[in-house]
């Protein structure tokens, strides 16, 4: 009988909200990723995970065996959207899913840069039933990528002047996607652009963390070029993935990520965390 819901990257930072608020609802749930021993850790020696990989169709089978649900995520390492189609015409082949919802981008739709783009086409070219997850900017970017210079240098490093930014907790975008996956009829061929409820620039967010953390925290405002340079050569993160996150910022820095909508509390009947929430949950990310 097929009524599992697969989730794709299933350890990181949405999906195992995703997977956490999806179990907590009574799922079948199925955890995929390319390290089944790190997803035992996190999940449990009882839960259900499989060994897989967007670019070894070999692993697509077991995968999708007894699924009916698909939370999809591109793992950052990936940068060209066409990685991702064989698996999305894996998806349409079995011809009995219910529900793909992949998690993009917000304004996406307007913007064709971002390999989401593309994504979001592959899936609706394919004929599978979507729900798309548009989120703005995740908090957890600060408690996670930029979390380095907050941390010993007291600096919130990132191009985008004094920008607002519409975050949302990466935890209130799983447990929305796990809603939209459990319950499917209510969200087919949607695309919700979620938001927290407040635009802040990135001074109002260095106020929050002094006011936290006990101590100042200033924003750097670097250039993008500078900042990409920064990323590369001292943090040493991977130049793909800078390069995707220099363009977002760039966008950001143009005013894109300041709109908020009300969509969460309109599914989820509640309203988002705010971040000064998110930062007193994880303080330890800084000290």
């Amino acid at each position: 009988m097929m009524s599992k819901i697969l989730i794709t990257g299933a350890s990181g930072n949405v999906g195992s909200y995703v997977a956490q608020y999806a179990l907590q609802q009574g799922a079948q749930v199925k955890l995929a990723g390319r390290n089944v021993d790190r997803l035992h850790a996190q999940f449990g020696q009882d839960a259900d995970c499989v060994n897989f990989d967007f670019t070894d169709a070999s692993t697509f089978a077991a995968a999708l065996a007894d699924v009916d649900r698909v939370f999809l995520m591109r793992p950052p390492y990936l940068g060209k959207p066409q990685d991702l189609k064989p698996f999305i015409e894996a998806m349409a082949a079995t011809g009995s899913m219910k529900l793909v919802s992949f998690l993009s981008l917000i304004g996406v739709e307007h913007n064709p840069v971002p390999p989401h783009h593309k994504i979001e086409k592959y899936i609706e070219q394919a004929g599978l039933p979507y729900c798309h997850i548009r989120p703005s900017f995740f908090m957890q970017n600060l408690s996670g990528v930029h979390a380095f210079e907050i941390k010993y240098f007291n600096r919130i490093v990132v191009p985008v002047k004094e920008a607002r930014t519409s975050f949302i907790d990466a935890e209130d975008i799983g447990e929305l996607t796990a809603n939209v996956l459990v319950h499917p009829e209510r969200h087919t061929n949607q695309a919700y652009a979620i938001t927290g409820s407040e635009a802040l620039n990135y001074e109002q967010v260095a106020r929050i963390l002094s006011d936290v953390l006990g101590r100042q925290i200033t924003y750097a405002n670097p250039a993008p070029r500078l900042s990409k340079q920064y990323w590369i050569n001292v943090r040493g993160l991977d130049p793909e993935y800078s390069k995707v996150m220099g363009m977002l910022y760039m966008m950001t820095r143009m005013g894109t990520a300041k709109g908020t909508t009300d969509v969460f509390a309109r599914v989820m009947g509640k309203a988002t965390q705010t971040f000064r929430q998110f930062a007193e949950k994880n303080r330890d990310a800084w000290l």
